[in-house]
């Protein structure tokens, strides 16, 4: 009973310390209810306890991977911050698959982004089983007839592909150097990430969804002059007059063209759920043709916080003092082959935004679309774990293009590590299980 309370203290005190909210008083966070709904989602929202957890020992690394150069690292590596989108964000128009959310980027170890993503897919398939067996709820709707999820032997088997694959690329970058600047942009017919690659390319700017299932037509009504954000309560809330100009004045320096529309987010994400997020909708005063309409985009201003590292790893590296919209835009343009084209960082009203657009052609991956399969289950799931390892292995090998010290060190002790990384990965994911419904109890008692 008093290590339930110890433990349930630590995770107290750290979402306090993160989100400025006590889940032991009322009323709730709508982010802490969120989380305790299930563990993936607590695991998303709690990325402060995880380095926490690391730097104290309870998620215990092996000791080699703590002796690799330090890099550019995601910070927030799960299995949904991978995904499709458009090189060069709105701007370009060749799609390609790798992380796709740098808010926690910052110098670190490559074994934290290891380690979160694997325990994020035991996790994962832990939540796919539970929605099948009625011990999380289908809050998302899904069809489950005939369906069959991940079993923990699977979620295993994929964490030794990941890290098979994770080693091979940094191997083949050792014998092929421009191999750094190579991403993924095709797979097999049989690929589970196939359809959405048709998908993501199908809303790109020039794709026959564009003016239907891009991010630019699901978020904006394209039939009114100048173009609108949707009308939705839910996801927007309109600014005050003397608010609008403010924001607007203030950030239109980043904005390649007029100011149409400007709204604030509601709602979005799991860790970031209670940040600012400011909208902007962009492009020509006036659409003249069909054509006019790949010329806008949706920029997001996104308040930032530090990264997740970074209160419990403060001195690693001076880089990471930089402010935190500052490091993300700086890991993410060292990370991606071709970074946005519209990333950026300001300052307003007292907190630090990053810029950036939202990838017309953007499809993300969600735990459903790998954990849960008609058939064969197991090879959908290493196949995505297989190309997770390639692309997080190319995005932490840009963070030195001077030297080959860090491939080298993976080839040389990953092989001999990996089984006792995916030991710790097992036994966190099982603690992630025991936090979640701690923090439920929390909720529950508050006062």
């Amino acid at each position: 009973m008093a290590k339930t309370a110890s433990r349930s203290a630590v995770i107290r005190a750290e979402l306090v310390r993160t989100d400025q909210a006590d889940p032991a008083q009322r009323p709730a966070l709508a982010k802490h209810q969120k989380m305790a709904q299930q563990p993936f989602r607590f695991l998303r929202g709690s990325a402060g306890l995880f380095y926490l957890d690391i730097k104290s020992g309870v998620l215990a690394l092996p000791e080699a991977l703590q002796q690799w150069p330090l890099t550019t690292v995601v910070g927030d590596c799960h299995l949904s911050n991978f995904g499709f989108f458009t090189e060069e964000g709105s701007s370009g128009d060749r799609v390609i698959f790798a992380p796709n959310d740098f808010d926690d980027a910052c110098v670190g170890h490559a074994g934290w982004d290891l380690s979160r993503f694997m325990v994020s897919v035991l996790l994962a398939a832990d939540y796919c089983r539970g929605v099948l067996s009625g011990a999380y709820p289908n809050d998302e709707g899904l069809d489950l007839e005939g369906l069959a999820a991940a079993t923990e032997s699977d979620a295993a088997a994929a964490l030794r592909a990941f890290l098979k694959a994770y080693r091979q690329q940094c191997k083949a970058i050792l014998a092929e150097p421009e191999l750094r600047y190579s991403a993924l942009d095709d797979f097999p017919k049989s690929h589970v990430l196939k359809p959405l690659l048709k998908k993501a390319i199908k809303r790109s700017a020039k794709g026959e969804d564009f003016l239907r299932k891009s991010t630019l037509a699901k978020l904006a009504d394209l039939s009114v002059q100048p173009l609108k954000f949707k009308q939705d309560a839910r996801k927007f809330t309109r600014l005050p007059a003397e608010e609008y100009q403010a924001v607007s004045h203030s950030f239109r320096p980043y904005l390649n063209d007029h100011i149409l529309d400007l709204v604030t987010r509601q709602g979005a994400g799991t860790g970031s759920l209670n940040m600012q997020r400011y909208y902007f909708l962009v492009g020509p005063a006036r659409i003249e043709s069909d054509e006019d309409f790949s010329l806008c985009h949706v920029v997001e201003a996104k308040q930032q916080r530090d990264a997740a590292p970074l209160h419990h790893f403060p001195e690693l590296s001076p880089v990471n003092r930089l402010n935190a919209a500052h490091l993300t835009v700086d890991c993410q343009r060292q990370m991606q082959r071709r970074p946005d084209l519209v990333l950026d960082e300001h300052y307003f009203n007292g907190a630090h935004f990053l810029v950036r657009s939202l990838h017309h052609a953007n499809v993300d991956v969600d735990p459903e679309t790998v954990c849960l399969a008609a058939k064969d289950v197991a090879t959908q799931l290493a196949d995505y774990a297989t190309a997770c390892g390639q692309a997080l292995a190319l995005c932490h090998s840009r963070g030195d293009r001077r030297s080959f010290r860090f491939e080298q060190a993976v080839v040389d002790s990953l092989e001999q590590a990996g089984e006792e990384l995916i030991g710790s990965c097992l036994a966190y994911a099982r603690q992630q299980a025991d936090d979640c419904k701690l923090l439920q109890q929390l909720l529950d008692q508050a006062t």
